[in-house]
């Protein structure tokens, strides 16, 4: 099953106005990085494919892209998962093992800049949709594959989920409390980073293909980007030798930078240099504590991190979360509270920061998201569109993008190599393709 995505040439949905307004993603993934390359990325605009990277079971027919299966919770019938990372496109549903499916999705690729894929290597090339076959009909295709663990190699079949991904590239091994047992990030940390990763590289691409006319292909996997992200755990051991290890909230060459317990929660506190910590222990009305020869830098501060942070414990512990965080304002020193879901969203620098987006859903109704991370200083925030149902907009993008006449979308639909929402049929190869 082929799960992809056009982002459409008309502009805005959530992302940066008229900025990608000429941009159209189609692609085939499911689940959650390519949402990270696309719609979350390409200023909301150009597709964002879910995907299970490579290997994992395809989206199903009806059911469409795994996530929509994802629950609880759902609003309505509707994966909330799913509604929180497909905003911004459109879908037809394609059975591409039929042979007029498959030259459909050759068709939107020939009239869209970048195509988005996350099969195991060589599935799609069998059927005649791998990149050398795309280029053929567009050379000009900026075409970025999303894998578990690259185009090539031993691993190169294996199925590849975040957290298999954060696993075997080390990062769950430095993730938890410093006694405790691995732990995995609380969101999809190594799926955000391929698709952050693959949506530069499909940045890169495009603006090669400004100056050359030329497209390329894209190799993007789960692995190469979380070790790329393991910055100086990885230099240190392959510069030191110092293996890598789990320290909770805090830094292993940084003191303090970390969590602390208040008398009614958590403020995290971080004194990256000298002058910093001297203030942090002012604060704390621990001035003796700064001139201590032991903790006079940063270097012996981490040497002798045990005593220094019992003693700044006992301290944090004395007074509540809402009085630490007005002691710290305006210090200079970098604080913050532990807030859960409610305090992040009602938040007055969240809310200032417009990071809260409603979308009216066809069946789930009224849903809010969060809203893309940048802005610019030349265009405005636009309306993001809902995520599609499966098959929605399939007539729509034949007659529309594609110029089929009513007569011939009448004979796909009724040979089973199109199908819409209302009557999805159950053909085996369905493919949702997301516009």
């Amino acid at each position: 099953m082929l799960s992809a995505a056009l982002g459409g040439r008309s502009g805005g949905g959530g992302g940066a106005g008229g900025l990608w307004r000429r941009l159209r993603c189609a692609g085939g993934a499911s689940v959650a990085a390519p949402p990270a390359a696309g719609a979350r990325s390409l200023a909301s605009r150009s597709s964002s494919l879910p995907f299970p990277q490579d290997g994992s079971p395809r989206p199903r027919p009806r059911a469409g892209d795994d996530t929509r299966a994802w629950g609880p919770p759902f609003v309505g019938k509707e994966s909330v998962y799913f509604l929180s990372v497909n905003r911004n496109k459109k879908s037809i549903a394609i059975n591409m093992k039929n042979s007029r499916g498959a030259k459909i999705i050759r068709e939107l690729a020939a009239v869209s800049d970048v195509f988005v894929e996350n099969y195991v290597p060589g599935k799609l090339a069998e059927i005649g949709l791998g990149y050398e076959d795309i280029k053929k009909i567009a050379p000009h295709i900026v075409y970025c594959s999303i894998t578990g663990y690259g185009q090539t190699g031993p691993m190169v079949q294996r199925g590849g989920y975040d957290s298999i991904a954060a696993a075997v590239s080390g990062l769950m091994h430095i993730t938890g409390h410093e006694e405790g047992e691995p732990v995995r990030v609380g969101v999809a940390m190594t799926d955000l980073a391929t698709g952050l990763y693959a949506c530069g590289a499909i940045m890169a691409g495009l603006l090669q293909r400004y100056k050359t006319g030329k497209g390329l292909h894209i190799d993007c996997n789960l692995m190469s980007s979380q070790v790329a992200c393991l910055t100086h755990v990885a230099a240190n051991y392959l510069n030191c030798k110092i293996e890598g290890k789990r320290w909770g909230t805090a830094h292993g060459s940084i003191v303090p930078y970390q969590a602390f317990k208040t008398k009614d929660g958590y403020i995290v506190v971080g004194a990256g240099n000298d002058q910093q910590f001297v203030t942090v222990c002012k604060i704390l009305n621990l001035p003796e504590v700064s001139k201590d020869s032991r903790y006079k830098t940063n270097t012996l501060r981490v040497q002798n991190r045990k005593e220094l942070i019992d003693i700044l414990s006992t301290r944090f512990s004395e007074k509540a979360t809402s009085k630490w965080l007005q002691l710290f304002e305006g210090s200079g020193v970098p604080y913050g509270p532990i807030n859960n879901m409610q305090q992040v969203f009602s938040d007055p620098q969240v809310l200032h920061n417009g990071l809260l987006m409603e979308m009216n859903h066809p069946t789930a109704g009224r849903i809010v998201v969060p809203g893309p991370g940048v802005r610019y200083s030349e265009f405005a925030v636009s309306h993001p569109k809902p995520p599609p149902l499966v098959g929605q907009h399939t007539v729509e993008i034949l007659k529309g993008m594609l110029g089929y006449e009513d007569n011939a979308i009448e004979e796909l639909l009724h040979t089973g190599a199109v199908a819409q929402h209302e009557d999805l049929p159950m053909h085996l190869g369905i493919a949702q393709m997301v516009v």
